[in-house]
């Protein structure tokens, strides 16, 4: 008689589909996928993998290095700072966070960025990263959150959106300047023959014309850089700043020519408002494009 031995042999068992919750917001690890209260956020490739890095040691920095040797290998060439900024702010613009007062990504000034919302893994809370130091024996009140600091700056940072929009409204602000004067160039030139006669007159009308000429394709085209969001616009501007200071600069005396109808006071005060401007811009771009 023949004895049978059955040997069952046991299923491998299925990976377990890692969805991800905080807040309002569901991420699914496997398929790469963002939603919020069930509808999906479209996420560029690199916002989307500092995420998943991020949620993998919520509560826990993590630093940039481990960022670029994840994201960019060695033999890529890259601005590496400029391009994990960038991820990281359309990071924040998809989960409408701000960098100035964190719910979700907080920045660890010069280190590295620290997912530091709850966070629970296929419907358990994750549990808490490990600290790197000892922890303390008796207990002590947790620390105040630290505001999080542009890492050149070291100035709160403000939402994206806001500082392009200031950017964008001071274009348009010299454009307008421009183009009034171009149109009332006669008029230029009889207020400045009215103080500097001859040559004095012709040469600040021919200024004008020149500097209003150069200015608006430029301020168009920085108009349209900050609106379609180009990601490297900020190394640009760092090249063009120069010329953007000296046409700035100039036009900075302009509030002059209207000193017979707003008076001396008022052209002053408008010409050191001027003066400082073009830093201003050049501050917006920093913290818009290198935070």
């Amino acid at each position: 008689m023949l004895n049978y031995r059955v040997v069952v042999m046991p299923m491998p068992e299925a990976s377990p589909r890692k969805a991800v919750r905080f807040g309002a917001f569901e991420v699914d690890l496997v398929s790469g996928e963002l939603r919020k209260n069930g509808t999906r956020i479209r996420l560029q490739e690199q916002p989307f993998r500092v995420l998943a890095m991020l949620l993998e040691r919520p509560g826990e920095m993590v630093a940039r290095e481990d960022l670029h040797s994840k994201l960019w290998p060695d033999d890529t060439f890259v601005d590496f700072d400029h391009g994990l900024n960038t991820a990281v702010n359309k990071l924040r613009e998809a989960l409408g966070d701000a960098a100035a007062n964190p719910r979700f990504v907080q920045t660890v000034a010069r280190r590295g960025y620290r997912f530091i919302a709850p966070v629970q893994v296929n419907g358990n809370p994750a549990a808490p990263a490990a600290e790197d130091t000892p922890a303390p024996l008796s207990p002590e009140p947790a620390p105040p959150s630290p505001i999080d600091l542009h890492p050149e700056l070291e100035i709160p940072i403000p939402r994206r959106s806001l500082t392009r929009g200031l950017f964008i409204l001071i274009q348009i602000m010299y454009l307008i300047f421009y183009l009034a004067a171009l149109f009332r160039w006669l008029e230029v030139h009889r207020i400045a023959d009215s103080f500097l006669p001859g040559w004095g007159a012709t040469a600040i009308v021919t200024a004008v014309l020149v500097t209003a000429g150069i200015g608006i394709p430029l301020r168009c085209y920085l108009i349209s850089g900050v609106a379609f969001d180009h990601l490297r616009l900020g190394e640009k501007f760092q090249r063009l700043y120069p010329a953007i200071l000296v046409i700035d600069e100039l036009w900075a005396i302009a509030p002059f020519l209207l000193a017979e109808k707003i008076g001396f006071g008022a052209a002053f005060a408008a010409t050191a408002g001027l003066l400082y401007l073009p830093f201003s811009e050049r501050s917006l771009i920093r913290m818009a494009y290198r935070n």
